[in-house]
């Protein structure tokens, strides 16, 4: 596994992450999805379908999914579970509608195994305890005086059981758009509408950063919010940097988003540690300092450096989350020149008041 597809994995397992996504895609931002709502579930996927013959066929590889949870919601006052699936790509997928529709197929198939030997269970003991059985309406096995009909009893899967829906969706970390097919008929040769009539579409489900605009991507309400947004801009210097000076959101980032964005990015951000799981960004005012360098500034133009450095020192003065020494490390100003300017600022705020 490579440290891509580790950093990304880690980072989706977070529940506000992994809700914010599916926010996103089904309710366009709205909060409906709980974090709190969410369980893990066992990302492998049974390497198990059936014969001709209703028998269990191995399959050589056993799946995993990048990430999946269950949602426990309510519906018409009952209980209603929702199987939710994630899953991560760094590079466009040529064949992700195939990936996606297999990996759902056997989740569904999972579910269908599973109830299956719930009713194989109810069948031993019905017959250990010499009584029949029916199916209840959760799709249990209950004792009765009804065995199952042949059809049922072949499938192992009874009228009544129903399955819960799964929805997954693909996460692209990377930045560039998504060139490749987005449903199964964009895979196919034929083009027939008549015959496309007859074969089941499958269509992903995408969170694209490089083909979402700047207010879909503001709905996110997680630090996915900057991830998407960084990796967006990720080859636009000019606006990646005003970003950063401007978005306080860029300011308090946890770990595992930075280095998400590190590691599919390359950004190599440097950061310094403020709290136990929360860094504090300074790439923003160490772009502007590559570009005095970038522009001669640092050679030549000491009186136009000199302005821009006042700038920058008088914006972090006024933020006021940094020292004197940090503002003098990231600008490259004298300490003596920093406290200057903050004297400075600290009197034309009197002035004004």
């Amino acid at each position: 596994m490579g440290k891509k597809d580790i950093a990304t994995k880690d980072y989706v397992k977070d529940n506000r992450v992994f809700a914010d996504a599916f926010n996103q895609m089904i309710y366009q931002g709205e909060q409906v999805i709980k974090p709190e709502k969410l369980r893990p579930m066992d990302t492998a996927l049974p390497g198990i379908v059936y014969g001709a013959d209703g028998t269990q066929v191995k399959l050589p590889v056993q799946k995993f999914r990048d990430g999946i949870k269950c949602l426990a919601a309510m519906e018409d006052d009952s209980a209603a579970y929702l199987i939710l699936g994630i899953e991560n790509q760094s590079e466009v997928h040529y064949a992700m509608p195939v990936r996606d529709m297999l990996y759902d197929a056997l989740q569904y198939m999972s579910q269908v195994e599973l109830i299956a030997e719930r009713h194989e269970m109810a069948r031993k003991l019905a017959k250990a305890t010499n009584l029949p059985h029916e199916r209840g309406k959760s799709g249990k096995s209950v004792k009765s005086q009804k065995t199952p009909n042949a059809g049922e009893f072949l499938s192992s899967f009874y009228k009544e059981d129903r399955l819960c829906p799964v929805i997954t969706v693909v996460v692209h970390f990377g930045t560039e758009s998504w060139d490749g097919a987005r449903s199964l008929h964009e895979m196919l040769e034929v083009k027939d509408p008549k015959l496309l009539a007859f074969v089941p579409d499958y269509k992903l489900n995408l969170l694209s950063p490089a083909d979402m605009t700047d207010q879909e991507l503001n709905r996110f309400t997680s630090s996915l919010r900057e991830v998407m947004l960084f990796i967006k801009y990720a080859n636009d210097k000019d606006k990646l940097k005003d970003m950063l000076q401007q978005d306080e959101g860029f300011q308090h980032l946890d770990s595992k988003a930075l280095n998400v964005i590190n590691t599919v990015t390359g950004a190599e951000i440097e950061f310094s540690r403020k709290e136990e799981d929360e860094v504090m960004m300074c790439q923003a005012m160490r772009e502007i300092r590559e570009d005095f360098r970038r522009e001669g500034l640092a050679e030549g133009r000491a009186e136009g450096r000199a302005e821009k450095q006042k700038i920058i020192v008088f914006r972090m003065l006024e933020r006021g989350k940094d020292s004197y020494e940090e503002i003098a490390e990231l600008t490259e100003m004298p300490l003596d020149e920093v406290k200057r300017l903050a004297a400075e600022c600290a009197g034309a705020v009197k002035e004004t008041v």
